[in-house]
């Protein structure tokens, strides 16, 4: 199915409904939630789904697990989607939180033939077969750290997805402590008990995380540059330490290529 809203096929008696979704440049999916779970695939693009506990930072060709009933919202960067919904009964080992993961080849595939099923699609023939080894090939899939938690508390949550809409490297402890009237020491205490990381240390991870949809117009030195790395080769090093692969995965071009006209920095 392609481009069809789950509303009107949610009732269909299928543990799987594949759905395909071609979606604006920008396009934001304001809050809502599923009764289903949700597998999250982005042909194209990069997609960054916020819940009330977290972001999570969907580079090009990977996926988004998305548990049943969980609140969420997601922005599309030149994305085209193939979606699961999934039954939660068929699904007990999913996570209990929204979880990046990898999509290998035959994933991608075996997506890419899903979506152009009907809704009532034969579980005996192929179309069931495929359907169910979809589940098997997800289940499979290795979890990814493109994700940063959100505070409980809704003053510092704020400021978390401002700097996660904006990030500033010019922004410091005590830059947050003003805003929310507290002593630094006070409020970095305070942030650590919500968080397990001091304000700095997610503030870093913040910019690298805002790195991936840069990548898509900007080479590796512009994006170093915007976010107030020292040079390419601090940013490389400290990219590669949080995600475990090289900035130049997602890059538009190489880092010693110019400003193109796709240039958005």
């Amino acid at each position: 199915m392609k481009n069809v809203p789950l509303d009107s096929v949610d009732h269909v008696d299928r543990a799987v409904l594949p759905i395909g979704t071609d979606y604006p440049p920008g396009h934001l999916l304001d809050w809502h939630e599923h009764r289903r779970t949700q597998f999250l695939y982005g042909a194209t693009g990069v997609m960054v789904v916020d819940t009330d506990e977290g972001t999570w930072t969907v580079p090009p060709e990977r996926a988004v697990l998305i548990p049943a009933a969980t609140r969420h919202r997601v922005r599309m960067l030149g994305v085209s989607t193939r979606s699961l919904y999934i039954e939660p009964d068929a699904v007990p080992w999913w996570p209990a939180t929204c979880t990046v993961v990898d999509v290998p080849p035959l994933l991608r595939e075996l997506l890419s033939a899903a979506v152009g099923f009907e809704a009532h699609y034969s579980l005996s023939g192929r179309e069931g077969h495929i359907a169910a080894l979809l589940l098997h090939e997800i289940a499979a899939r290795t979890p990814l750290p493109f994700h940063v938690a959100i505070p409980a508390t809704a003053e510092l949550a704020a400021l978390c997805r401002e700097y996660l809409a904006a990030p500033d490297v010019g922004v410091t402890n005590a830059t947050w402590a003003a805003r929310t009237a507290m002593s630094e020491r006070s409020f970095t205490r305070r942030f650590r008990s919500e968080i397990g990381d001091s304000p700095a240390v997610w503030r870093a991870r913040a910019r690298l995380l805002a790195a991936v949809p840069l990548l898509r117009t900007a080479s590796v030195s512009e994006v170093a540059g915007h976010l107030g790395y020292a040079s390419p080769a601090a940013f490389t090093a400290a990219f590669t330490r949080a995600f475990g692969m090289p900035p130049s995965r997602f890059a538009a071009r190489s880092a010693g290529g110019g400003s193109g006209p796709g240039h958005r920095l």
